[in-house]
C-alpha cells in the first residue's frame, strides 16, 4: 500500500499538481504559522516537512515509490524507474600506532587489540522479534526531527536533524520484545586482533587500511580501520622529508686537523667504520655523506637513500689542543 501520509498532511491527494501543493502549503503555513499559533509548532514542523519533500521532484518521486522508509534508507530511482539502494557508508575508524625508526628501517609485523561493533548473531541485526517495532512518536515515525527557530517577526528558520529518540530508525522496540543479546541495540561488541605489517620505508605518519573492518551496522555498510603510524624521536639518526638520515658527529679539535675514525651503529645493528684521512679537515658545519645508507624505499628496500653526518667541533678551553695528542693522533692518521 502506497504512504501517502506526507499528502494527507498538505490536504491534498498523491494525484494532486505541484501548483495544488504549493497552494495547499501556503494555506497552511500560514494559518499554523508559530507567530498566530505557538502552540501548534509541531503541526507547523510536519506541514513544512512535508512539504520540503512534495516539492523537491527527486525527493517526491522517491517517496511516491518507497515512503517514508525509502527516504531515510536514501533509496534513489534510475532512469528506468527501478529502485537501487544505496547503501550508506559507516564512518571510518583511526588508531594510531607508534614505531621507532628501526621498525621503519627493518619492517615488523605487530599485533592490534581493537574492539569493534558487529551485527548482533542472536537477531541479525534486527534488534528484537518480528512486528515488535513500535512508531516513534517523536518523530512520528519519520526518523527525522523538523526544529523551527523563530528568528523575527514572520520570518522562521527550518531545521532538520536525526531523531535522538529512535536514532533516525523512525521505530523503536519495546523492552520485552528487545534482543537478549544486543538488547535492542542491533549490535554488539567484539575484540578483534589485527595483524599490522610495517614495511620498510614507511614515513611517519602513513596510512594502512584495512577495508571494512570498521563498526558494523544494519542496513550500512562499515568503514575502515585506519592505522595512523608515529614515529618516535630517535636518539641518533633524524630523518628528512626524502629517504635520507642525517645526525650530527661531535669530534675534537685535533681529529679535525689531523683525520681519525669512528664507528657508528647502524638502524640494523651493522657497525659502519667512517675516517677521514690526513689533510681532510673538518670545518665545523661540516657534511659528509655516506651513499646508499639512509632510509631503504618502500617497495624497493634494496634501493636506499643516503646518510649525511654533520660535524661539530670541540675546540679545547684554553684554545690550543694538547702535544701528546697530536702526536698520537699524527701516528693514527698515518696507519690509515
Amino acid at each position: 500500500m502506497a504512504d501517502t501520509r506526507l499528502y494527507d498532511v498538505l490536504g491534498v491527494t498523491s494525484k494532486a499538481s505541484d501548483a495544488e501543493i504549493k497552494k495547499s502549503y501556503r494555506k497552511l503555513a500560514k494559518e499554523y504559522h508559530p507567530d498566530k499559533n505557538p502552540e501548534n509548532g509541531e503541526i507547523f514542523k510536519e506541514i513544512s516537512f512535508a512539504y520540503d519533500v512534495l516539492s523537491n521532484p527527486e525527493k517526491k518521486s522517491v517517496y511516491d515509490r518507497h515512503g517514508l522508509k525509502g527516504l531515510q534508507e536514501g533509496a534513489v530511482d534510475n532512469s528506468g524507474g527501478s529502485r537501487r539502494a544505496r547503501r550508506q557508508r559507516g564512518q571510518d575508524t583511526i588508531h594510531p600506532l607508534k614505531v621507532t625508526l628501526e621498525d621503519l628501517y627493518n619492517g615488523k609485523t605487530t599485533k592490534l587489540q581493537l574492539s569493534k561493533n558487529i551485527i548482533c548473531p542472536s537477531c541479525h541485526g534486527s534488534g528484537g522479534k518480528a512486528g515488535a517495532f513500535v512508531s516513534c512518536k517523536s518523530c512520528h515515525g519519520r526518523g527525522i526531527k523538523v526544529t523551527v527557530r523563530q528568528l523575527g517577526p514572520g520570518m522562521v528558520q527550518q531545521m532538520q536533524s536525526v531523531c535522538p529518540d529512535c536514532h533516525g530508525e523512525g521505530e523503536y522496540i519495546n523492552e520485552a520484545d528487545r534482543c537478549k543479546q544486543c538488547v535492542g541495540k542491533k549490535v554488539i561488541n567484539e575484540t578483534k586482533v589485527l595483524e599490522v605489517l610495517v614495511e620498510k620505508g614507511m614515513k611517519d605518519g602513513q596510512k594502512i587500511f584495512f577495508r571494512g573492518e570498521g563498526d558494523q551496522q544494519p542496513s550500512m555498510e562499515p568503514g575502515d580501520i585506519i592505522i595512523v603510524l608515529q614515529q618516535k624521536e630517535h636518539d641518533v639518526f633524524q630523518r628528512d622529508s626524502s629517504q635520507d638520515l642525517w645526525m650530527t658527529r661531535s669530534i675534537g679539535f685535533t681529529e679535525a686537523l689531523c683525520g681519525g675514525q669512528f664507528v657508528i651503529t647502524h638502524l640494523d645493528e651493522r657497525e659502519l667504520l667512517v675516517s677521514n684521512k690526513p689533510g681532510q679537515i673538518i670545518r665545523p658545519g661540516t657534511v659528509m655523506t655516506i651513499e646508499k645508507e639512509g632510509m631503504p624505499f618502500r617497495k624497493n628496500p634494496f634501493e636506499k637513500g643516503n646518510l649525511h653526518i654533520r660535524f661539530d667541533i670541540k675546540f679545547p678551553e684554553n684554545g690550543f689542543a694538547d702535544n701528546n695528542r697530536l702526536k698520537v693522533n699524527f701516528h693514527l692518521s698515518n696507519s690509515i
